[in-house]
C-alpha cells in the first residue's frame, strides 16, 4: 500500500480516516464469517508466504543493508533481520493459529433469569486493532493471523527501517486473501511517521492500540491517545540464583536467558545471586558468560570476586537488549524479591533453586506477568505458550497479561431474550423473584 498523505487532502485522495472507516466496515463482515472461512484464509496466507520466501528475504536484505549504513543499534538490527529460521517459524505460527479453537461466538454464561427470560454472554471481536511496531517484520505476520482468526480488522504501522519488508509481506497477504472470503482491506499498512499521530487520534474507529518497541516509543503512544493501549514499556527481566541452586543447572539457564537472543524483551538484564554461594558460583558463572562475550557489571560486593565494571543505580533500571549483564549479590530470598519488585518491569522473572518453599515464595510474591522456576525467561512467548503467535506482551495489571494471543483480542456482549418481560414485574412489594438458573447449551 502506498504512503498516504493525511494533511489537507484533495477530494480524490484517500485519508487515514477513510482507511480506518473501511477497515471497521470490513471487520464487521469478517466477524460474520465461519471458522472455516477464516482458517482457509490463514492457510492461503501461509502458502503464499512459503512460496515467496526468496522475494521476502530479498526485500528484508535491502532493509538490513540500509539499516547497517545508517548505524542503527545492534538490538534493533537483530530484530529487523528476517532470516530463514524466523520466517519459517512465523509461517508455522500462522498455521498454528488456524488450529486453535475459534475464540468468537463462545457462550460464557447461559442463564435463565426467569422462565422465558434468558441471558447469554457471548464472545465477539474487539473491532479494529492499531498495531505500531519497530523493526520485527515477522510481527506483521503474527498479528495479521491473530487478527483474522479473532475476527478483527488491523491497521499496521511498521518502523521505517522495515519498510520494504512490511510492504512485500502486506502485498503477499493481500494477494492471498483475494482468493478467500476474507476481504483484503481487513489488513491495512501505513508507511509514514506522520500517520502514527493521526492513527492515535482515530478513537472513533480504532478499538485497541498495541505498540511494540522501545520504552520511549511505548510511552509516547500511551501519552498521546484516548484509545486503550496494550503493551509494555520495558523488558527488565531478572534471574535470581538462590543458595539452594544447582550450579550445573544454573549456568545453561543463565546463558540461554542472556545470550540466546539478547535483543529480546524476555532476555535477562540483571542477575541476582545469594551471598552464601557467591564466592563459589560467581567465578564459574562469569567465565561462562564472558566466554560468550557478555560484558559484566557488578555491585560493590560482586567486585570482591570478579574484576568487572562497577554497576551504578542506573544499571538496575536499564534494559540493555545487548550482551551486557549487571550482577548483584543479595543476602536473602526476600532481598531478591524486593529488588525485583523495585526495579523490574513486570515482564518475566525467574528463580533457580532446589528449595520448593523458596520457589513458591518467589512465584507468589514477585509482581510480574511471568514468574518462572528453574527455567529460562526466554519461554515468555506466545508461540512457546501454545498461542500460535502473539500480538505483543502486556505488563499491565489488568488482563490480558503476558504474551497476548487470541484471548486478548476479543470482548463479549450480553444477549438477553424474553417474551414481553418487563423490570416492573421484579420490583415493588409484590416483586417476582428471579430464578437465576444456569443452563446447559
Amino acid at each position: 500500500m502506498v504512503a498516504l498523505e493525511i494533511s489537507t487532502p484533495k477530494p480524490e485522495e484517500i485519508t487515514l480516516t477513510d482507511i480506518a472507516r473501511k477497515t471497521r466496515d470490513v471487520a464487521r463482515q469478517l466477524a460474520l464469517l465461519s471458522t472455516k472461512d477464516r482458517n482457509d484464509a490463514l492457510e492461503a496466507i501461509a502458502q503464499a508466504l512459503a512460496a515467496s520466501t526468496t522475494e521476502i528475504q530479498a526485500a528484508n536484505r535491502i532493509d538490513c543493508e540500509r539499516a547497517e549504513k545508517e548505524g542503527i543499534p545492534q538490538a534493533l538490527s537483530a530484530r529487523l533481520k528476517l532470516g530463514e529460521t524466523k520466517l519459517n517459524a512465523a509461517i508455522a505460527g500462522v498455521r498454528d493459529v488456524a488450529k486453535l479453537a475459534d475464540p468468537v461466538g463462545t457462550v460464557q454464561i447461559y442463564r435463565e433469569l426467569d422462565e422465558g427470560l434468558i441471558l447469554k454472554r457471548v464472545t465477539c471481536p474487539l473491532g479494529v486493532l492499531g498495531i505500531i511496531f519497530e523493526a520485527r517484520p515477522e510481527a506483521l505476520i503474527q498479528i495479521t493471523s491473530l487478527a483474522i482468526k479473532s475476527g478483527n480488522g488491523v491497521i499496521l504501522k511498521g518502523g521505517k527501517e522495515a519498510l520494504n519488508s512490511c510492504q512485500i509481506l502486506t502485498k503477499i497477504i493481500h494477494q492471498a486473501l483475494e482468493k478467500t472470503k476474507v476481504n483484503p482491506d481487513t489488513v491495512q499498512l501505513l508507511t509514514t511517521r506522520a500517520e502514527i499521530r493521526a492513527l492515535l487520534a482515530l478513537d472513533e474507529y480504532v478499538d485497541l492500540i498495541i505498540p511494540r518497541g522501545s520504552n520511549s516509543f511505548v510511552r509516547y503512544v500511551q501519552d498521546n491517545t484516548r484509545i486503550p493501549v496494550l503493551g509494555h514499556a520495558d523488558g527488565i527481566c531478572h534471574l535470581y540464583v538462590d543458595r539452594a541452586a544447582d550450579i550445573e543447572q544454573a549456568i545453561p539457564i543463565i546463558l540461554d536467558a542472556k545470550v540466546g537472543y539478547p535483543a529480546a524483551c524476555n532476555a535477562i538484564e540483571t542477575l541476582l545471586i545469594h551471598a552464601d554461594i557467591a564466592q563459589d558460583y560467581l567465578p564459574k558463572i562469569a567465565e561462562a558468560l564472558q566466554g560468550k562475550e557478555v560484558q559484566l557489571k557488578g555491585c560493590d560486593r560482586t567486585l570482591e570476586f570478579l574484576p568487572v565494571d562497577s554497576a551504578t543505580e542506573e544499571d538496575w533500571h536499564t534494559e540493555y537488549s545487548d550482551l551486557i549483564l549487571s550482577i548483584k549479590i543479595v543476602d536473602s530470598l526476600e532481598a531478591a524479591i524486593a529488588h525485583i519488585n523495585q526495579y523490574g518491569s513486570k515482564h518475566t522473572e525467574a528463580i533457580i533453586t532446589g528449595d520448593r518453599d523458596a520457589a513458591e515464595k518467589f512465584l507468589n510474591q514477585v509482581d510480574a506477568a511471568g514468574v518462572y522456576h528453574n527455567c529460562s525467561t526466554r519461554f515468555a512467548d506466545g508461540f512457546r505458550y501454545g498461542f500460535g503467535a502473539e500480538v505483543g506482551i502486556s505488563t499491565q495489571q489488568m488482563p490480558p497479561r503476558g504474551p497476548v494471543g487470541l484471548e486478548g483480542l476479543i470482548t463479549y456482549k450480553y444477549q438477553v431474550t424474553g417474551n414481553g418481560h418487563i423490570v416492573a414485574t421484579y420490583s415493588g412489594n409484590n416483586a417476582k423473584p428471579f430464578t437465576h438458573k444456569n443452563l446447559d447449551e
